[in-house]
Parts: structure tokens; sequence; C-alpha cells
């Protein structure tokens, strides 16, 4: 198999993140330093940073009612004084499993995180189009013209537009307007973006669903294994 999609299997990153491992020199097999198109088998020696990677790997799949104020890495490195991750919420003895996707710093809810990577990029694919609802709140009404846009898909950065999307308003009045939004890609901010993009302003932002996948029993900042009937179903989403 292709190293990238090894590394995956151990649980070191998604296979994306295999890559940028990958690219750096960290891995050599069987004594040279791997490249992205390098291929290993059961029989060859494969290293990361000087140790040993096992062909052997125990999947561990959790799910996380992500709270605000945490960040989707497994380390935060890229400030002075570093964040809360998300990897702090789980529980004593959980093995080497890393998010899969990432909720920025003040959204919540549901994520999986786990040490599978080829589940992690089935979920992650973009041509997996993998169904997701947040719930949205944001200030004031929504116009019909505004909620068409979004769902027609809007332009969030020069040359970016987003995929058509479900758009349904649960709750409103003067104040506020609560909806809930399926999006089947994952850029970067894309909701709070899509609302800006026609002039409304996100205060409140909740992933609720994978798929069918729900949040029921689990308290904000709290986690759980995903039954085996769960990785199921993810797996054939």
């Amino acid at each position: 198999m292709r190293i990238n999609k090894f590394l995956a299997e151990q649980g070191v990153a998604s296979r994306r993140g295999a890559d940028e491992i990958v690219a750096a020199g960290r891995v050599t097999v069987n004594g040279k330093t791997a490249t992205l198109g390098t291929e290993v088998e059961e029989s060859d020696t494969v290293m990361l940073d000087g140790k040993i990677l096992s062909h052997k790997v125990k999947y561990e799949y959790y799910i996380l009612n992500k709270p605000k104020g945490c960040v989707c890495t497994v380390t935060d490195e890229k400030t002075e004084r570093p964040r809360k991750t998300v990897m702090e919420l789980l529980p004593a003895g959980a093995g080497k499993v890393f998010p899969v996707g990432r909720l920025d710093y003040n959204t919540e809810g549901l994520l999986i995180l786990t040490n599978d990577g080829e589940l992690a990029y089935r979920l992650t694919a973009p041509q997996s189009e993998i169904p997701k609802t947040y719930l949205v709140r944001v200030e004031g009404t929504m116009t019909a013209v505004q909620l068409n846009r979004i769902r027609a898909g809007v332009e969030i950065e020069k040359g970016v537009v987003t995929k058509k999307c479900k758009v349904n308003v649960i709750e409103t009045d003067k104040k506020y307007t609560k909806l809930h939004v399926v999006l089947t890609e994952g850029k970067n901010r894309e909701i709070r973006r899509m609302f800006e993009a026609v002039g409304k302003h996100v205060d409140f932002l909740k992933r609720i669903k994978v798929g069918d996948l729900t949040l029921t029993g689990l308290d904000r900042g709290t986690c759980r294994r995903l039954t085996p009937e769960e990785v199921y179903y993810l797996k054939n989403l």
C-alpha cells in the first residue's frame, strides 16, 4: 500500500497530513527516506522520527460534543500561549487518535476522533459528499432572497463559490433567526463566510449531525466510544 495510507492506518495523521510528514523527510522504509510514491509491504520496516511503526493497529473511534474555546488539533503549536485542544477531553486510556476534520475555535458540536485513516479520509474527502448538519443562529431576521442565495451557493472569496445546500428556518423573531444548514463540503469557516456574504453575522454555530449520527445523550465537553453499529454506519455512508 502507499506510504500515506500506511501512516493513516497507524493513526499518525490523515492521508493528507501523512503526505506532509513524508515530504518533510521524517519517514524511512528499510532505512531509506520515503517519498510520496513509496509502497509499503508487511515485511518492510517503517520508521517515523526514528521509531518503528508496527503493521498491526487496533482502531479506536470516539464521538465528542466539542465545546467552544478549544482547537481541533492534537497540539496547539501556532500560538505563544497554547490553547486547550480537543485531545484534553478524551477519557483516560484513550489511544493515539486524531480529529476527523475541524470545527473552529468558537464552533461547538459533533466531532469524530479516530486512528482509522481510511474512515477519516472517507468522511472528509470532497467527493464523498457526506452530509453534515449545523444549527446556526444569526442576528435579526433573514429575507427569502438571502436564504435562496445561500441555498444556491455564494461566493465567499474571489473565485470560490460554495455548493448548493439545504437551509431551513426553525425559529425566528426580530432579534434572531435559528436555522438548520446541511453541507456536503467543508471549506474553512464555510458557514460563517456564507452568511457574511449575504450580510448576516453568525453568533452561534454547532454541528449536530454527521449523516444520521447525532449527539444524543452527550453533554457539552463529553465524549464516548462509538458503538460497532455506528462505526459500520459511518463506513458505509
